[in-house]
């Protein structure tokens, strides 16, 4: 799977996805694209899941017929998601094309 993680993800997070290709909103040169430009860009790519901390996507934008998996980590700060980066991984492992789900990160 083609994965892109947004601004608020951190970089760790990606070593964790060894059997995905991940790239960075910013190595794509797209960290200054709102979301509908960022998601419409992402799908053009070919990117099948893109991952954010955005909790508001889903009620800024019309999800609907969108083909890449949207996955949101509700807590984004390193010390407290690194013990449940598993979470985060097994989210991107199940998504589906077109899907949206939240990663819950328990607060201790």
């Amino acid at each position: 799977m083609l994965v892109l993680l947004d601004q608020g993800i951190p970089l760790p997070v990606g070593r964790h996805l060894q059997h995905h290709t991940v790239r960075t909103t910013s190595q794509q040169g797209w960290a200054t694209l709102g979301n509908g430009e960022l998601l419409t860009a992402a799908e053009a790519e070919g990117f099948d899941i893109f991952v954010t901390t955005d909790k508001n996507l889903r009620y800024q934008q019309n999800l609907s017929g969108r083909r890449i998996a949207i996955i949101v980590v509700m807590d984004a700060q390193w010390p407290r998601l690194e013990p449940h980066v598993g979470r985060v991984v097994a989210a991107i492992d199940r998504a589906a094309p077109g899907s949206f789900s939240e990663v819950e990160i328990p607060t201790r």
